[in-house]
C-alpha cells in the first residue's frame, strides 16, 4: 500500500510539472522584507498575485484593513486575501499588468520577470520611472 501511495503522489509531481514549466510566474512568493507571502496563479485569461499569508504580523494585527485604498468603499476590506497583482499577460520574456501597494492605496504598471527558478523580479512604474525589488519562492 506504501509503494502505491508513493507512485501516485511521484505521478501527480510529474503531472503537475507541465503546468509550472507553461506558467513559470504561478505560485508562492515572499516579499523582499520577508514579511508577506503572494500567491500567483491563473485568473481567467491573465494571472493574479493575492496576498495569501502573514510571515510577521503586520502593526495592525492579521486583520489589518485596506485603510489607504482610495475607494472609500473599500477601506473595510482586510488586506489578507486581496488582489495586489491584476491583469498580468505574458509579452516577450516578462508579463505586464498592474500592481496594488496597500500602504499607500496606490496602483502602478507592473512587470514580472522570472530571473532564476527561484527569484521573481517585481517592478512598479509610474511613467518612465520604475523601482524594481526581487521576490523568492516559498518553500
Amino acid at each position: 500500500m506504501r509503494k502505491l501511495t508513493a507512485f501516485i503522489a511521484l505521478g501527480a509531481a510529474f503531472a503537475a510539472a507541465p503546468s509550472h514549466a507553461a506558467d513559470p510566474i504561478t505560485g508562492r512568493w515572499v516579499t523582499p522584507e520577508k514579511d508577506s507571502v503572494i500567491t500567483i496563479s491563473k485568473c481567467g485569461a491573465s494571472y493574479c498575485g493575492k496576498l495569501s499569508k502573514y510571515l510577521v504580523p503586520p502593526e495592525g494585527g492579521v486583520d489589518q484593513r485596506d485603510v489607504n485604498n482610495p475607494n472609500a468603499n473599500l477601506r473595510k476590506r482586510k488586506l489578507l486575501g486581496i488582489s495586489l497583482l491584476t491583469g498580468f499577460k505574458a509579452e516577450k520574456d516578462r508579463w505586464r499588468g498592474k500592481i496594488y501597494d496597500p500602504r499607500n492605496g496606490k496602483t502602478y504598471k507592473s512587470f514580472l520577470k522570472r530571473k532564476s527558478p527561484g527569484v521573481l523580479e517585481v517592478k512598479g512604474c509610474v511613467g518612465p520611472f520604475c523601482q524594481s525589488q526581487n521576490w523568492t519562492r516559498a518553500r
